[in-house]
């Protein structure tokens, strides 16, 4: 049974940082096809970054230059540097089985498998 979980969210002042990490059980992170998703209060939920099993990357206009996915043997990872209050929301990793492709996809229907969330606030 493949279970995800999202931890190191928190509250971070305006202009700070926080890493996320997604842990996985029943499935090998590397072969998986992984993304991030938030949604912020009265939003939908939008796909902020992804990484394919063939390392293929992807990121939301808005955070890129700020935010950084990566992976390792057991967990996906996601930096977010110089955060705004726009970045506030609740954040999930996502995965699918791999595509081994060059390009990921940050649309939350291509991905199986959910966290339950990890939630970020920003304040100014």
């Amino acid at each position: 049974q493949v279970h995800l979980e999202e931890s190191g969210g928190g509250p971070v002042q305006s202009g700070g940082s926080l890493r996320l990490s997604c842990a996985a059980s029943g499935l090998h992170m590397p072969h998986y096809d992984i993304a991030w998703f938030r949604q912020a209060p009265g939003k939908e939920r939008e796909g902020v970054s992804c990484m394919t099993s063939g390392d293929g990357i992807g990121y939301l206009g808005s955070v890129k230059g700020r935010f950084t996915i990566s992976r390792d043997a057991d967990k996906t990872y996601l930096q977010m540097n110089n955060l705004n209050s726009d970045d506030t929301a609740v954040y999930y990793c996502a995965a699918v089985y791999g595509t081994w492709a060059g390009v990921c996809s940050l649309e939350d229907s291509d991905y199986v498998f959910w966290g339950q969330g990890a939630q970020v606030t920003i304040s100014s």
